[in-house]
């Protein structure tokens, strides 16, 4: 098929992109990172950080490499981490990855996982590596697998989260102190009361309407037939002091992992995510093409009826260009990039052409692929809901956001259509259709002629 690039998700210029990092806004612009091997779609190591940003977060300027891994501490990779502003610069702190060679199990030997950091005055270059951990800094009945630092600053404090794998392959998140942000001390252990998976990456704590707040991605949960159905999982506990409960999943559908939160300036709790999976057996780039996987659209995080609700941020309003009304039922001739926002009746079903049904019926949303070409392997996922009342789909170019409820439930996936434009069939379904407007690609837009 004919390589089209995604019209307003964020991509790698070329070869592969996995988790976001580093988000922030410093300097008058918004600050995506990514963990980066341009090498390959096929993500080749070692892998570095990409650096997107953006004044308005929709038209986005790619301002390459920031970090390379280029020492002995971080010599196969700079792994995931956090942004912060300190002194007046921008931080940027990551784990080093080392594998060394020889007969380990690369689990309890053979591996280590360095925090180390960065700074930058201008927020493009980056400076003054500096080594700040190491695994001989965690504590005892760890693995060697610690990694994924969030840095924050909490009254008058630096605090660091990490995830960690115990020794018992149990997964937990560690809380380091630090006065000035470089010499860190160790202050506690979040980990559940009971077994919830062997590893925590990507961990992220923070307060959002009255409650704290531990968003983590843990390994090795049981596959369920409507919960826990990708490979690892990605979702977030609300906490009593250490004591996490209550684990929801922040997508349910085929591609979402790693995502991480900042605030911005006006305060919103912003949450980005990868739009991939890995080791899930389903592809995510088709023939031909010469990159690899992307990330989810900027979303504000709001507490409603004691659940989070991830809300695409209104300045992506902006995208909207034509407008037409659906009325119930009907079939419409659409184009990619497209939006659905509409209230729903008690059952209702959207099908774009020969690739993709939405439906709705007896407290369970079913998002369905039909075109195995497009689909790269995948199939269908369920989501239980005890009524749906609205939603809003996103369709770019090769990725779909699905949120349902104002939010509450978010279903993500992947495909790639041989098509641009579709038939669209609804029932049960009130609302706008709008075609949209591609930002990363605005010179080779074309405009629907059917809106």
């Amino acid at each position: 098929m004919r390589e089209r690039r995604l019209c307003f998700h964020l991509e790698p210029p070329d070869g592969w992109l996995n988790d976001p990092n580093g988000l922030c806004y410093f300097a008058g612009r918004y600050h995506v990172f990514f963990q980066y091997s341009p090498k390959s779609p096929e993500g080749e190591t070692p892998r570095c950080w990409g650096h997107y940003s953006s004044e308005d977060m929709i038209n986005w300027r790619y301002d390459g490499i920031a970090v390379r891994p280029a020492c002995r501490y971080d010599r196969d990779g700079a792994y995931s981490g956090s942004a912060i502003e300190k002194d007046g610069e921008m931080y940027l702190y990551y784990t080093g990855n080392v594998m060394h060679k020889g007969d380990y199990d690369y689990i309890t030997r053979g591996r280590e996982q360095n925090v180390l950091c960065v700074h930058s005055a201008d927020g493009q270059v980056f400076e003054g590596k500096r080594l700040l951990m190491t695994n001989a800094d965690f504590p005892e009945g760890m693995t060697c697998h610690v990694r994924d630092p969030k840095v924050w600053r909490q009254g008058g404090v630096y605090k660091m989260i990490l995830g960690g794998r115990t020794a018992e392959d149990t997964g937990c998140a560690l809380i380091y102190e630090s006065d000035d942000g470089v010499k860190w001390r160790y202050s506690s252990r979040i980990e559940t009361q009971e077994y919830f998976g062997y590893m925590w990456e990507c961990p992220d704590l923070f307060e959002l309407g009255g409650k704290e707040v531990l968003s983590v991605c843990p390994q090795g949960l049981i596959h369920c037939d409507s919960r826990f159905c990708n490979m690892y999982q990605s979702g977030y506990f609300f906490t009593d002091d250490i004591t996490p409960f209550g684990f929801t999943e922040w997508d349910t559908g085929f591609d979402f992992y790693a995502p991480q939160t900042f605030l911005s300036p006006d305060g919103r709790r912003i949450m980005i995510g990868w739009l991939g999976m890995t080791d899930c057996g389903y592809t995510s780039y088709a023939e031909g093409f010469e990159r690899q996987h992307c990330l989810s659209v900027p979303c504000e995080l709001v507490v409603k009826n004691g659940k989070i609700c991830r809300i695409p941020i209104k300045e992506l309003e902006k995208l909207r260009k034509e407008c037409y009304h659906i009325n119930s039922t009907g079939v419409y001739n659409v184009r990619l990039p497209f939006e659905i926002s509409a209230y729903t009746q008690e059952k209702f079903c959207i099908t774009l052409g020969n690739a993709l049904r939405l439906s709705f019926d007896g407290g369970v949303f079913l998002l369905e692929h039909f075109d195995v070409r497009a689909s790269g392997g995948r199939t269908s996922r369920k989501t239980l809901l005890e009524n749906c009342r609205s939603i809003r789909a996103l369709f770019d170019t090769t990725a779909v956001e699905i949120y349902l409820n104002g939010g509450e439930a978010v279903v993500s996936t992947r495909f790639f259509p041989e098509e641009e434009e579709f038939s669209l069939a609804v029932t049960g379904v009130n609302g706008k259709l709008f075609s949209l407007q591609d930002t990363m690609n605005a010179s080779s837009f074309h405009s629907t002629q059917n809106f």
